[in-house]
């Protein structure tokens, strides 16, 4: 098995290498060049083992460096009773026989990028010793909330690693916010930037593609990489959620091996729904993904036109884990669907970069809707569907999981299949309490109250403990100040490292 870039610049590599680089030398992002499938009897037997057992079953193949010993190692370095609080890791609720919902938010940033960022930094420092690599690693991230706070909790204080984080001033809410600027850790580094999580996310591509900077950061005995979803090892721990839903729907007798189901996934960088395009292609009993887009619904204009246009108003919303127009990992599966086609991702690329658009032709149009459905809620939309929620189920979500339950509704009003559907739910209710809150409880409520309030508030209303990595943010201190304009990233980034021990 080796890895090659989607826009096919230099050599295959091995799985170490692509996890440690993040992003190929030409811009493109790291894919398996051979297809992993498994046999149907192997997928029905993961109901029958633990998540942990079923995370080494899935990431083996894609891993062939990594002895067993050392997938194993990883995966319970990553999923255990100190990181995530709940057995099962991910459960899955049954709201009703048709309808089930994926928890992903039970890690120790209460959203569902734990998953992968537990997972990453393992992979990672195993990566570094298997090439060979002296240099330390300078991780850069750029987040639209929930991934910032999960990497730098991942990464807080690894040996030979050292992470920054870019988010967008006014764009995250002010628990992610909180999460942030308070983390702890002495190889860690936080600065807001003034825009949106598109400029934060092209800042740093520019300074992964700016030789200039390498050398500058090599000087200090650092190199580059990302732990941004366009990182493979950040990718592959998702796909391991796809097949634990199916094991866990056979196991609860929900479905019978081979019933095809579909899986409803809250949406922004595409990163979390291309996991189960994976799984899919490897084999998973998949009839639909349904990409759940929020007002900035670039994705689901793109999936019902073949048209990718990030020319638009960008629109910050109740759901801002989502407020995206420049989604990295569609090139992935661009990649796919062309049969590895460099050349035309390469120019599609190119055209988003120089224009903001891009148009593919009607036979990739007709593969993307093979697999994929699309729709999006408006904030309004999004209210009403936490309210409607818990008024049916007595079930609490978040404004990004309410998304995709609305997004589910519009797709069994269109005429959609009766398959079975897991609705993917990404973060903690607590984790966007504010507006949560006034969904269940009236904004005459809630209005006045701090976010810090509406944590107590909700806890009362759903009878849910407020998650441990929640409780007594306001009380810590905090640590990274910074607010600096887009353009001076690279200076933020080389202030960072000069000054790491």
């Amino acid at each position: 098995m080796v890895y090659i870039s989607t826009r096919g610049g230099g050599q295959g590599v091995t799985s170490a290498a692509a996890i440690k680089t993040g992003i190929a030398p030409d811009g493109g992002l790291y894919v398996p060049a051979e297809q992993v499938t498994f046999a149907e009897e192997k997928i029905f037997s993961l109901a029958g083992l633990t998540y942990q057992e079923r995370a080494v079953t899935i990431l083996r193949p894609f891993l062939p460096e990594f002895t067993d010993e050392e997938v194993a190692g990883c995966v319970h370095n990553a999923y255990n009773e100190s990181s995530f609080h709940h057995p099962s890791v991910t459960p899955l609720v049954h709201l009703d026989e048709k309808l089930s919902v994926l928890e992903l938010w039970h890690g120790p940033t209460c959203a569902f990028k734990d998953i992968a960022l537990q997972m990453l930094p393992h992979l990672l420092v195993k990566s570094m010793e298997k090439t060979g690599e002296s240099a330390r690693i300078l991780i850069l991230v750029a987040t639209s909330g929930d991934t910032g706070k999960a990497a730098l909790e991942g990464f807080r204080d690894v040996d030979r690693t050292a992470i920054m984080v870019f988010y967008p001033d006014e764009g995250v809410s002010q628990v992610q916010k909180l999460q942030m600027v308070t983390q702890e850790g002495n190889n860690v580094g936080v600065a807001a930037v003034k825009g949106n999580f598109d400029d934060t996310q092209s800042g740093i591509k520019k300074i992964f593609s700016n030789n200039a900077v390498s050398d500058e950061i090599a000087q200090y005995g650092y190199k580059f990489s990302s732990a941004n979803s366009i990182n493979w090892g950040r990718l592959v721990p998702q796909i391991v959620y796809y097949f634990s839903a199916y094991a866990d729907l056979l196991r609860d007798g929900v479905i019978k091996a081979g019933d095809m189901v579909n899986f409803v996934v809250p949406t922004g960088n595409f990163g979390n729904i291309l996991a189960g395009y994976y799984a899919k292609m490897m084999g998973l009993p998949v009839n639909k993904l349904i990409c759940a887009a929020n007002a900035n619904n670039v994705l689901s204009d793109f999936i019902r036109t073949g048209i990718y246009d990030r020319n638009r108003r960008f629109v910050r919303t109740i759901s801002p884990s989502m407020d995206i127009l420049i989604s990295s990992n569609l090139e992935r599966l661009l990649f796919a669907l062309t049969e590895h086609n460099h050349a035309r991702v390469r120019a599609w690329m190119n055209q988003l970069q120089d224009k903001g658009r891009y148009t593919v032709d009607e036979q990739i149009t007709a593969r993307i809707q093979k697999h994929f459905w699309s729709d999006y809620a408006s904030d309004r939309e999004t209210i009403d569907t936490i309210k409607n929620t818990y008024r049916r189920y007595r079930y609490v979500v978040d404004t990004h999981t309410a998304v995709g339950l609305r997004v589910y509704e519009k797709f069994r009003l269109s005429g959609g299949d009766s398959c079975h559907t897991v609705v993917l739910s990404t973060a903690s209710p607590f984790k966007f309490n504010a507006s949560v809150a006034a969904a269940l409880l009236g904004e005459e409520q809630t209005s006045s109250r701090s976010e810090f309030d509406l944590l107590h508030m909700l806890a009362d209303i759903s009878g849910l403990p407020i998650p441990h990595g929640l409780r007594d943010l306001a009380k810590r201190k905090v640590i990274h100040k910074s607010v600096i304009e887009r353009d001076k990233m690279r200076q933020a980034v080389i202030s960072f490292v000069s000054g790491l021990k």
